[in-house]
């Protein structure tokens, strides 16, 4: 049996029309996250942060992080010590929002230690913003669990 060409056209038709349908559904059901949900009005105030990331450079010697198992140890440098400090301690995952972890931390210490919440993994952007008597510092790290 032997199908006409209008019939075949049809066929095309059809078959790219429901293409199309398909990648429309699965593009509808795509979840992504912004970075922040004023991401705007942040990156107007991006000169702020490019200030407080060179006052972190101009210290003694950089903020050093180390990790272990289920925690992370955040240590300044030395001519912090006995100076209070107020920090915004945030772990960004860039793939999921539900998997960022932020605390305020006070301290006088030059280190400090937090425990992670349980099952972390993957790439985190660790940023550390720190006010230091009237000096604002911010630091940035990517970190692996």
């Amino acid at each position: 049996m032997k199908i006409s060409w209008g019939y075949k056209i049809l066929f095309g038709y059809l078959a790219f029309v429901a293409g199309i349908v398909f990648l429309v559904v699965k593009a509808s059901r795509e979840k992504f996250d912004l970075v922040t949900k004023d991401y705007y009005a942040q990156e107007l105030k991006y000169q702020q942060v490019i200030d407080q990331a060179a006052n972190a450079a101009k210290l003694s010697v950089p903020v050093r992080v180390e990790k272990a198992e289920g925690e992370i140890t955040v240590r300044f440098p030395e001519e912090m010590k006995g100076i209070k400090k107020t920090i915004d301690f945030y772990l960004y995952f860039p793939a999921d929002a539900k998997k960022d972890f932020r605390k305020k931390i006070e301290t006088g210490d030059i280190e400090f230690t937090e425990a992670l919440p349980a099952g972390i993994s993957g790439l985190h952007v660790l940023k550390l913003l720190w006010e230091a008597g009237s000096v604002k510092y911010y630091y940035e790290q990517k970190v692996f669990f």
